[in-house]
């Protein structure tokens, strides 16, 4: 599961909220996580529904200037980043430092092997895959290119 404290954790067919409340918990703990294949982590709920709630927090803006308003991630990785630091007490000590602690890959790097990555059984995908929303489709319907 684990080699030298750091954990390597699949994306790959898990539902992207029930896996970044297990990532938060673990990097609280004090654990080093890896999570990749963020691309291929699932979002539940209707292909539209998902896509165009996503694309209206994409209007949320600052009028005065754009620049300084918040900043809504288009990436897979960044996304599911972002789900996970939702779950953290980020603006703390204990939870920029469990932040730090985090890594969030798109595909596999070259340094980690396959046998080292595990999954959390019950935030695999229940239903068939095609019920759901990959993050790969989301991040190309918000403008994220390859």
């Amino acid at each position: 599961m684990s080699s030298s404290g750091t954990t390597y954790v699949d994306a790959t067919n898990q539902i992207a909220g029930r896996l970044s409340s297990k990532v938060a918990k673990l990097i609280l703990s004090g654990k080093r996580v890896v999570v990749v294949n963020a691309e291929k982590s699932l979002l539940s709920g209707s292909r539209t529904a998902v896509i165009n709630e996503w694309k209206e927090k994409l209007e949320i803006a600052s009028r005065v200037n754009p620049i300084y308003g918040p900043i809504h991630p288009r990436r897979p990785d960044n996304i599911l980043r972002r789900m996970v630091r939702g779950m953290v007490p980020r603006k703390k000590p204990k939870g920029s430092l469990a932040m730090k602690r985090l890594r969030v890959y798109i595909g596999v790097p070259q340094g980690v092997d396959a046998a080292k990555l595990m999954q959390f059984p019950d935030s695999t995908a229940s239903r068939p895959i095609p019920v759901y929303v990959t993050m790969q489709e989301l991040s190309k319907s918000l403008g994220w290119n390859d």
